[in-house]
């Protein structure tokens, strides 16, 4: 693994442990997979429920790698959702955020790796609900507008504390 994956995971863990004053930090983590176009891949990742900044808005940053089209993305993910009906039975979201991606690419014709690293902006949608008091599933489409990847679909898991 290169040393600007490494720094990336470095740096997101280190923010992530960052207290924040109105939040009641740290509700749940949980897994997350799914495909991802444009670069046509396929992801995994987790997030943490950092729990509500303001009514109705939950922090839930999240890292997800993605593997295929001949690179390896790491995608760090600071994003802000916006519950529409947090007390339904199936709650749908709306949200956004930045996505710093570190593309490596696999070795080419020259055989030398190369990575890059980009910012670009995710907007996303979904829809989650509780399984039990104590963990929630939730389907979820992503957008990356700049240089983030054109569409991710995920779904995944969150247990709660």
């Amino acid at each position: 693994m290169s040393r600007q994956i490494l720094s990336g995971i470095t740096v997101l863990v280190l923010f992530l442990w960052y207290p924040l004053p109105a939040a009641d930090l740290f509700l749940g983590a949980g897994g997350r997979a799914g495909a991802t176009l444009s670069p046509d891949q396929v992801h995994v990742g987790i997030h943490l429920d950092m729990g509500e900044i303001h009514e109705r808005l939950r922090f839930q940053p999240n890292v997800e790698i993605g593997f295929g089209s001949d690179l390896t993305l790491v995608a760090i993910n600071p994003e802000v959702l916006y519950l529409f009906n947090p007390r339904g039975r199936w709650t749908p979201y709306a949200g956004g955020g930045l996505g710093l991606n570190v593309f490596k690419y696999d070795k080419g014709k020259l055989l030398v790796n190369e990575t890059e690293f980009e910012v670009g902006l995710n907007l996303l949608a979904g829809f989650e609900t509780k399984v039990t008091e104590m963990s929630r599933i939730f389907v979820e489409g992503k957008f990356g507008v700049g240089d983030s990847p054109d569409v991710k679909i995920s779904c995944g898991f969150t247990f709660l504390r």
